[in-house]
C-alpha cells in the first residue's frame, strides 16, 4: 500500500479531505481566531509563519505521526485504540479535544459511505487524524499520498480561516498555500517513517491561545 495510488483511491481521497465533506471543519481555527485577536498574526507573513510552525512544531506535526501510526495499524484493533487514546490525551485544551473528537467521528459517520471492516476496528471516541489514516489505508491509499493530503486540507482550512478574520486576502491565501506546498511535501515523507516516539512539539504560543479562546467572548470559530 506504500506504492502510488490508483485513480479509485486518489478520487476517494479527493473526496474525503475536499472542503465539501461533510465534517464541520469550518467552523474550527484551532486557536487561530485567538492568535489574530491577541496579535499574535497580523497580516499575510504572520499567517504563513503561524501555519510553518504549527505544521513543524505544533499540533500539526503530532497529527501526522499519529496519522501514521493508523495507517500501518489500520488491521489491528487494539493499537488502533491505543493510537485514539494516545491522540485525545494529547489535546491541550478543552477546545483541541472537541476539536479533533467532533472532526474524528463526523469523518467515519460520513466515510462509510464507502463500506470497509476498518470502520469495525476503529474505537467509537476516535480523534480525527486516527479515523483518516485508519480509514485511508483501509482504502489503499498510499500513506505518504494521505498524509499530505491531510495535511494540505488542514493548512487549507487555516488559510480559509485566516481569510475570514481579515489578516490575509484570497490572493494571499493562494500565495501561502503554494509556498507551503514544499515544507507539506517534506514533513509527510518525515511522519511517514516516525513513530510515537516522535511525538512532541514546542508550539507554545499556539496552545496558549488555544486555551485563551475558551474564554473569548466574541468569536467566529468553535476553537
Amino acid at each position: 500500500m506504500s506504492g502510488a495510488m490508483d485513480t479509485k483511491a486518489l478520487l476517494r481521497l479527493m473526496a474525503w479531505l475536499s472542503p465539501a465533506f461533510p465534517i464541520g471543519g469550518f467552523a474550527w481555527s484551532g486557536g487561530l481566531e485567538r492568535a489574530v485577536e491577541d496579535g499574535l498574526v497580523r497580516n499575510a507573513q504572520g499567517l504563513e509563519d503561524w501555519l510553518s510552525t504549527v505544521l513543524e512544531h505544533g499540533s500539526l506535526w503530532n497529527d501526522a505521526v499519529l496519522f501514521c501510526e493508523a495507517w500501518r495499524q489500520a488491521d489491528n484493533q487494539g493499537a488502533l485504540s491505543e493510537a485514539a487514546a494516545l491522540g485525545l490525551a494529547l489535546a491541550g485544551s478543552a477546545e483541541r479535544f472537541n476539536e479533533t473528537l467532533s472532526l474524528g467521528k463526523a469523518f467515519i459517520a460520513a466515510a462509510s459511505a464507502w463500506p470497509h471492516p476498518v470502520f469495525e476496528r476503529l474505537p467509537a471516541n476516535v480523534p480525527y487524524p486516527v479515523a483518516v489514516g485508519a480509514v485511508a489505508a483501509g482504502h489503499d491509499v498510499a500513506c505518504v499520498q494521505a498524509v499530505a493530503a491531510f495535511l494540505h486540507a488542514a493548512v487549507s482550512q487555516s488559510v480559509s480561516a485566516g481569510i475570514r478574520l481579515s489578516v490575509a486576502g484570497q490572493a494571499e491565501g493562494v500565495a501561502i498555500t503554494a509556498r507551503l506546498e514544499t515544507r507539506i511535501e517534506a514533513l509527510s515523507l518525515r511522519a511517514a517513517s516516525s513513530g510515537l516516539d516522535d511525538l512532541g512539539g514546542a508550539a507554545v504560543q499556539a496552545e496558549i491561545a488555544s486555551l485563551r479562546h475558551e474564554t473569548q467572548h466574541s468569536r467566529l470559530f468553535r476553537s
